[in-house]
């Protein structure tokens, strides 16, 4: 999605791209997921910083009770769509929501509005 706070000017394909990973019903559960990263995974003790690096894929994986390779599959459609960014810790890869995006796709949304 284009890097504008014009919601003219966003890349329509972009903001498409985004709402089809969301329409997954267990993508956007992750995606409300990681919006409390503290609160929805309390119960795993962080690898790393979850305000920094987000949440490890083993802990989303053990939270949806999806088989990993399916995680997996999820948050690399995500992060296409440019909703996460990943970040590999050891052999672990944990996972952030990429705020700026999400509001940039609200900010299109809003522009698709007519009074």
């Amino acid at each position: 999605m284009a890097r504008t706070t014009d919601p003219a000017n966003a890349d329509p394909l972009e903001t498409v791209e985004a709402l089809k990973a969301l329409a997954n019903p267990a993508r956007l559960q992750i995606m409300n997921w990681l919006l409390d990263p503290h609160g929805e995974f309390s119960q795993w003790e962080p690898i790393a910083d979850r305000d920094e690096v987000g949440v490890c894929v083993s802990h989303i994986q053990a939270k949806s009770g999806l088989a990993q390779s399916t995680v997996s599959s999820y948050m690399a459609t995500l992060e296409r769509a440019g909703l996460v960014r990943s970040t590999r810790i050891g052999k672990w890869i944990h996972y952030k929501r990429d705020e700026d995006m999400m509001s940039r796709l609200a900010e299109a949304l809003r522009g698709t509005q007519r009074p």
